[in-house]
C-alpha cells in the first residue's frame, strides 16, 4: 500500500469521527503506543480495547436502558408527569446531548431516524394486534404507543452504525445490496402479514442463511484483525438484544401477554425475531455506509497504519 493511499485512507477515516472521538483516539494511541505485540499482555490489551469499543458503540442504548431501569426502581407512582412521558422526554434529552456534545454524528442521526420511524410504525401495528402492551398512562403517545418506544429501535440503529466504523468493518463476498434490500423488505412485511397469512419467518431465516452464508466480516481491534462469519455476528447481536429485552420487560417498559400475570424471561423464540430484525438493521446501515472490502495488509500481516484502531472512535 503506497504512502499516498495510506494518507487518503487515514483522512477518510478521520472525517468519519466526531471531534470528541478524535480526541479519544489520540489519547488511546498515546496510552497504548508502547503496548506489547505478543504474549498474554498483548491478548489482554486486545480484549480490553474490544470491550471499550463495544461499550462506546452501546452508549445510546445503555443510557436509555439505564433510564428505563431507574424509572422502574425510583419513579414515584403518584408523580404529576406520567412515567411513559418521563421516559420519552429522557430519551429526547439523551439524543440531544449526544448530538450537542458531538458524541454522535449527523450521518448517524439519519440512520437512527430511519430506525425510529420503521420501529414506531411496527409498534403501532403490533400493540393493536396484541403482540405486547404498554401501560396506559401519559399523553406522549400515538395510537396507544408511547413515543419512547421508537428510541429503543433507534438505540439498535445507533449501535449498528457506530460499531461499523469503530471496528473499521470490512467484508469479503458481501451479497449485492439490491438483493439484501429485497430480503429486508420481505422480513419487514412478514412482521405485519403473519397476522393474516402464513408466517414465513423460518423461510426468511433460510433465505438469510443462503444469502449471507459466504460473507466474512473483518473487524479491527487494536493490532489484530479477527474474522468472523457475518451470520455469527447476527446471532450474537440478536442474543445481546434479547438480554436487553428481558431487562426492559422486567422494568415494565412493555409486557408480552404471558407476562401480564407475573414477569418471567422472554421466550427464547424471540431470538428468531431479533435475528431477522438484525437483517433490517444491517441493510439500513449499508444505505449510509456501503459495505467495503477489508483494508489491505502490510507484508508483516498488520493492517496499513492508515487504518488506525480507534478506542473511542
Amino acid at each position: 500500500m503506497t504512502s499516498g493511499a495510506r494518507v487518503a485512507t487515514s483522512q477518510e477515516h478521520e472525517r468519519q469521527l466526531t471531534p470528541v472521538e478524535r480526541a479519544l483516539d489520540r489519547g488511546a494511541h498515546r496510552l497504548l503506543a508502547g503496548a506489547s505485540e505478543r504474549g498474554i499482555r498483548a491478548g489482554l490489551i486486545e480484549f480490553l480495547v474490544f470491550g471499550a469499543k463495544q461499550a462506546w458503540a452501546c452508549v445510546f442504548g445503555a443510557a436509555l436502558l439505564a433510564v428505563i431501569v431507574a424509572a422502574r426502581l425510583w419513579y414515584p407512582d403518584d408523580a404529576a408527569l406520567a412515567r411513559n412521558d418521563a421516559l420519552t422526554i429522557a430519551a429526547v434529552v439523551i439524543q440531544v446531548v449526544m448530538l450537542a456534545t458531538r458524541l454522535e454524528s449527523g450521518r448517524e442521526l439519519w440512520v437512527i431516524v430511519l430506525f425510529h420511524l420503521t420501529g414506531t410504525v411496527m409498534e403501532i401495528f403490533k400493540t393493536d394486534a396484541g403482540s405486547w402492551s404498554y401501560e396506559g398512562d401519559g399523553v406522549l403517545r400515538i395510537a396507544g404507543v408511547p413515543l419512547f418506544t421508537g428510541f429503543m429501535y433507534a438505540a439498535v440503529g445507533s449501535y449498528m452504525v457506530r460499531v461499523y466504523r469503530l471496528f473499521d468493518l470490512g467484508f469479503t463476498r458481501y451479497p449485492r445490496r439490491w438483493l439484501t434490500v429485497v430480503v429486508a423488505v420481505a422480513i419487514y412485511a412478514n412482521f405485519f402479514t403473519h397476522h393474516f397469512i402464513v408466517d414465513l419467518r423460518w423461510v426468511l431465516v433460510a433465505v438469510v442463511v443462503v444469502v449471507w452464508w459466504p460473507t466474512v466480516m473483518h473487524f479491527r481491534v487494536w493490532r489484530r484483525t479477527p474474522r468472523m462469519p457475518v451470520l455469527v455476528s447476527f446471532v450474537l447481536v440478536a442474543l445481546f438484544i434479547w438480554f436487553a429485552e428481558n431487562i426492559g420487560t422486567w422494568a415494565g417498559a412493555w409486557l408480552y401477554p404471558d407476562q401480564l400475570d407475573g414477569w418471567h424471561l422472554v421466550s427464547p423464540s424471540k431470538l428468531v425475531s431479533w435475528f431477522l430484525l438484525m437483517i433490517i438493521s444491517v441493510v439500513l446501515v449499508t444505505l449510509v455506509y456501503p459495505p467495503r472490502p477489508p483494508a489491505p495488509v502490510d507484508t508483516d500481516g498488520v493492517r496499513a497504519r492508515a487504518h488506525r484502531v480507534r478506542l473511542g472512535a
